[in-house]
């Protein structure tokens, strides 16, 4: 597949009746642009969205409403707004994928996402969350992330990281009672992803010890439990994805759509530090790991594809 023809590429796909199999190599090595050009340019030549064609033949990817290869065709506010719609539709909220949303894209980005939402199904993203019918932990986080995104200051300063983490020890480790959630929403709430990550250095630097620790020993609940995943996910991300691909590959989570989704999310963004991540931490290559656990065909070849490209390359 080549960088500028496609109109070739575009035929290859349409001739190949879904058995992408010699296609997959080519597809994963696309940049944004160009699987945005190849999209327009699939729509012109047959009339049909390539989104659309692809799903018509997922059955070889996976059971999930968009495959692996819908979901990396989209465009990333696109697939945000498509990946919240699934993680909300399941029978089980699936607030991981929520979080690594909105912790894991720029402000401006999530305005976009919910742009693509209001646009795609009609609703809105932050109304779905606060409507959610089983009151959850992490829905009010999420809501306070989302707040946030809406209302923090753009500049990071070390004296609110310094305060914040104070605030947090005195009504976590600090106090002798269980914590005050409505102060850890309302700094969650107020403050950037990066000033959130600054003020957990500091919490380290102060006291001694990551803020997980302090929620550990503390008096949490549930709420706590979620906390941690939202922590992890904002100081250390590498460690977060490399993490939740090797529970994914090993079948040890509940979040079946998770290796695709991370693996998508990702390949653009810091994929080679992630693999360098899960070799230190797991020692093997996430690709092997991928090739000895996921069952030969088209899905583990695309899987494949997306864990050994160079982030670089996009």
């Amino acid at each position: 597949m080549t960088n500028h023809n496609f109109e070739l590429d575009c035929r290859k796909i349409h001739d190949s009746l879904g058995g992408l199999s010699q296609l997959i190599p080519s597809l994963a090595c696309l940049t944004q642009l160009e699987r945005q050009q190849l999209r327009e340019t699939y729509k012109a030549v047959y009339g049909e969205d390539l989104i659309s064609y692809l799903q018509r033949y997922e059955d070889g990817f996976s059971s999930m409403k968009c495959s692996a290869l819908s979901l990396w065709m989209l465009g990333p506010h696109e697939r945000d707004a498509v990946v919240a719609r699934e993680a909300l539709q399941q029978d089980e909220t699936n607030f991981k994928a929520l979080v690594e949303i909105f912790v894991g894209r720029k402000s401006s980005h999530v305005a976009l996402i919910t742009q693509a939402y209001q646009k795609m199904f009609r609703r809105q993203l932050d109304q779905d969350i606060i409507n959610l019918d089983t009151p959850h932990p992490f829905q009010k986080i999420l809501v306070a992330l989302a707040a946030s995104h809406k209302a923090h200051q753009a500049d990071v300063s070390q004296h609110i990281s310094k305060c914040d983490a104070r605030r947090l020890y005195e009504t976590g480790e600090g106090s002798s009672g269980a914590v005050d959630e409505a102060v850890v929403l309302e700094i969650l709430s107020k403050r950037s992803i990066p000033q959130l990550k600054l003020t957990f250095l500091s919490y380290k630097h102060i006291y001694g010890h990551d803020y997980t620790k302090s929620i550990k020993r503390g008096n949490y609940g549930q709420f706590g439990k979620a906390l941690i995943v939202v922590v992890k996910c904002i100081c250390n991300p590498t460690h977060y994805y490399a993490k939740e691909l090797y529970t994914s590959i090993k079948r040890e989570t509940r979040d079946k759509g998770s290796l695709a989704r991370v693996l998508v999310s990702r390949a653009e963004i810091d994929m080679d530090e992630i693999r360098r991540v899960f070799k230190e931490k797991y020692e093997k290559e996430l690709g092997d790991v991928i090739r000895e656990c996921i069952p030969s065909g088209d899905y583990r070849d695309f899987l494949v594809a997306l864990a050994t490209r160079s982030s670089a390359s996009s």
